[in-house]
């Protein structure tokens, strides 16, 4: 499986596009926006002007697109969508965060097209996809998994099968709201520890050194500690939309939300405040213009 399609040019498209292209693979990309098709292109990949003519062309079609909404209309719009014009034996792999539910009924709407689904939803952030070292979950057939684990290994550096179709969403959430929850607590923290005289750069050290250390600190506290919230790691948006996807899973299943609500109306409120386009960190400024003068 040689020829991939990505559909979707944004920050995770255009790195693991281009890392496929480095190794090896013919890529050709689709994206409503053409300055972002371009930048792919001059990377070595092929553009193309439409699903219908990047499924043609594709063993394997590889979605990164911000909302279930747009994953069902690629894939499912009549004639014009990928199930209806992808090769049988050909295979979809979700890289999107996305719904439990509606991932479930692409995947059934695959086999019906004689194309295999993987929900394959990602952590490590454009850097992890551009350099080829992103943590993948899988969910999807475990008899055709070790088909598309070549394809996988060229992209990530951890790969995780976990169980039928949707069990990588169900990670992938629930990973998102841990990742959503430290980001305010840190915003929080680290705030009120340079209120009280000791400088962000030094408590953010001394988390790291001790019991309070994470990952999310590596790779989203320099924007909170310089206030780079237009540095965007991980969008706002991106982040409330998969909050309140959790916070859906989390009811479905019966279990209280009370825990997540502080950290989702947090970003909910960024977002109102038209943060939605900036990092997930803005939070932080947000809670900096409530402190009392």
């Amino acid at each position: 499986m040689k020829k991939i399609g990505v559909v979707g040019c944004g920050l995770m498209g255009y790195g693991i596009a281009t890392n496929l292209v480095r190794k090896g693979y013919q890529v050709s990309v689709y994206d409503t926006n053409p300055e972002a098709v371009a930048r792919v292109v001059s990377e070595g990949a092929d553009g193309k002007k439409t699903v219908q003519e990047l499924a043609n062309s594709s063993e394997v079609l590889i979605l990164s697109l911000p909302s279930t909404t747009l994953v069902e209309q690629v894939l499912l719009s009549k004639n014009e969508g990928a199930f209806d014009n992808l090769s049988r034996g050909s295979v979809v792999l979700d890289m999107s965060t996305n719904d439990v539910a509606r991932t479930r009924s692409l995947a059934e709407a695959a086999r019906k097209s004689g194309v295999e689904y993987f929900d394959c939803p990602v952590s490590g952030g454009p850097d992890g996809a551009r350099l080829g070292t992103l943590t993948i979950m899988v969910g999807g057939s475990r008899e055709k998994f070790p088909e598309i684990s070549p394809v996988l290994q060229a992209m990530g550096k951890h790969i995780e099968y976990i169980g039928e179709n949707g069990a990588g969403q169900i990670v992938k959430l629930c990973n998102n709201m841990v990742v959503g929850g430290i980001i305010s607590l840190l915003s929080e923290a680290l705030l009120t520890g340079e209120k009280a005289g000791i400088s962000k750069e030094k408590l953010a050290e001394l988390f790291q050194k001790g019991s309070g250390k994470t990952k999310v600190m590596d790779v989203f506290g320099p924007n909170i500690i310089h206030g780079t919230f237009d540095d965007v790691q991980f969008s706002l948006a991106n982040m409330l939309k998969d909050l309140n996807l959790y916070r859906n899973l989390a009811e479905d299943e019966g279990v209280p939300t009370s825990i997540s609500t502080s950290a989702h109306q947090l970003f909910t409120v960024a977002s109102n405040t038209g943060a939605d386009q900036r990092d997930s960190t803005a939070v932080a400024e947000l809670l900096a213009h409530h402190v009392r003068v």
